[in-house]
């Protein structure tokens, strides 16, 4: 990706580290760019203002709630107030999300999954679609070792998530191999697909997904297991919730340090 080779020189020192190091390190560093940009592109007097006026407002409707016609007047006030208050503090925010969307996805192709180590063993698999039956063969090659026979039939599988149930068919292989960079080759329905993989030592990984278009082939896949740099109490949080919990609470440190409204 071109994004991701202009990022490559700046971030890539940080995936010599462990995971969690150097999501934390980035969060630190975007959070405190995108704080004072909001800081120098806001009217902190102006905000400040129209924060106590909120207050004031919020103050006033409970005071009188029992006269429904007043409230109405005040929470008009109230929302115009609001609004200003909002459209000022866009500003930055528009400015800083094209970047910070950008550096969202090198985080994403750089530290979601984890590596496939040399000689580890590994699996790939085949996505098919519903009542998709038959075979599907690998190729295999003199540097890629097959642990599995090269013909798998296509299983049913069925796999639950939190809101639909996803049904399909799936064939898996076992490999392992040295260092290096392989194209890895299937055949189906006369057909041959490619898919690309990538073994090493360093915190580096081809995209673990490839979609097929018009088959009932749907997806190729590399199984790297999912990086999971935080864990709270047992619970393993991935890259971007790691990501996010980091900047918050950097951001509202810097925040309450500069005192920022």
């Amino acid at each position: 990706m071109v994004f991701s080779s202009l990022l490559d020189p700046v971030f890539g020192p940080l995936l010599n580290i462990n995971p969690f190091w150097a999501i934390l390190l980035i969060s630190l560093v975007l959070s405190t760019i995108i704080t004072f940009v909001y800081k120098w592109m806001t009217n902190q007097h102006l905000m400040r203002t129209l924060k106590e006026d909120i207050k004031s407002f919020q103050k006033q409707m409970k005071e009188l709630k029992h006269d429904p016609k007043k409230v109405m007047e005040v929470q008009k006030r109230a929302m115009e107030t609001n609004m200003k208050y909002m459209m000022h503090s866009m500003k930055p925010t528009l400015v800083t999300f094209i970047p910070l969307i950008i550096i969202i996805g090198w985080l994403s192709s750089n530290l979601a999954y984890a590596p496939i180590g040399p000689n580890n063993e590994f699996t790939v698999s085949a996505v098919f679609e519903e009542g998709t039956e038959g075979t599907i063969d690998i190729i295999g090659t003199d540097e890629i070792e097959l642990l599995s026979e090269n013909e798998q039939s296509i299983q049913p599988y069925e796999k639950k998530g939190f809101f639909s149930t996803e049904r399909g068919g799936k064939a898996d292989w076992k490999l392992k191999g040295p260092t290096g960079e392989y194209l890895l080759e299937f055949e189906y329905g006369g057909e041959r697909y490619k898919k690309e993989l990538l073994i090493t030592n360093e915190q580096a990984y081809k995209e673990p997904e490839k979609g097929i278009e018009n088959s009932k082939l749907k997806m190729l896949k590399i199984n790297n297991e999912k990086l999971k740099p935080l864990n709270l109490f047992g619970w393993e949080i991935g890259w971007l919730g790691t990501y996010i919990i980091f900047s918050i609470i950097f951001s509202m440190s810097l925040r309450k340090l500069l005192k920022l409204h």
